[in-house]
This record gives structure tokens, C-alpha cells and sequence, in this order.
């Protein structure tokens, strides 16, 4: 691989390389890394609408739409009216929940490995540069 000093392309080939460890962590409990934190995201914010989410998540509408889509599918999360009917909320359903619940342990393991890997000075500064950039 060559070497590059272009930011973009180093930040979009680490978030893949790391996107790539959650999901190992994620197999087997039917979610990817960008559904599980679509769902913390959902049970932090309880009942946002999905203009809410997107603007919290970082995402366009339609990006968080498609995503919806396919956790709804699978029963993890519902739409509801909310009190303005061109409104809508995203409600976490109980399935979603434990869901989430028992991929919990597997994330905080994939979380740690990586700490390990950074130490805690490397992730704090990480954390720093892209709370920066972001």
C-alpha cells in the first residue's frame, strides 16, 4: 500500500479498519456497528423524532431513513405518529432493546481490545482530534 499524507484518505481507511473490528465483535447478534449505535442513539434520546436522530447521529434523512427501514424490518424499532402528524418518532421496541442489551458485552470487549491497543493517553488524544475535526 503506498504511504499517504492525505488526511481524508487515512481517517476513511482507519474507519473502516475499525468499523471492520466492531462488526466481528457484532457477528452473530444480527446487527452491524452502524445499526448498534443507531439503537444507543435511540435508547439514549427516547422517542426522538427522526429529524432529532439524524441531527445527533450526523446523518442526512434519508441516509438515517434507509437504516430505519431495516431495523424496523426486523422488529427493533417503530415509527409512530408524534403530536404534529408531519412529525414522526422512532420508538425502540422491546426486541430492539435486548437486542442491544445482549450485544452490550460483545461492544464493550471490542471497545477494551481497542483501548488496550491505543493505551488510555493515545485514546484520550484520538477522542480530542476527532471531536476537532468532527
Amino acid at each position: 500500500m503506498l504511504a499517504s499524507q492525505c488526511l481524508c484518505t487515512n481517517l476513511r481507511r482507519a474507519a473502516r479498519g475499525v468499523s471492520r473490528h466492531y462488526d466481528g465483535a457484532l457477528d452473530g447478534f444480527g446487527i452491524n456497528v452502524a445499526q448498534y449505535s443507531l439503537l444507543c442513539n435511540l435508547q439514549r434520546l427516547n422517542q426522538p423524532s427522526i429529524s432529532t436522530l439524524a441531527d445527533a447521529m450526523g446523518l442526512d434523512r434519508s441516509t438515517l431513513g434507509r437504516n430505519l427501514r431495516v431495523l424496523e424490518g426486523e422488529g427493533l424499532v417503530r415509527l409512530v405518529e408524534g403530536d404534529d402528524l408531519r412529525n414522526r418518532l422512532v420508538v425502540l421496541t422491546e426486541e430492539g432493546k435486548q437486542r442491544l442489551a445482549a450485544a452490550l458485552p460483545a461492544w464493550e470487549a471490542a471497545q477494551q481490545k481497542l483501548i488496550d491497543k491505543l493505551g488510555v493517553q493515545k485514546r484520550e488524544t484520538l477522542l480530542a482530534l476527532l471531536d476537532e475535526l468532527a
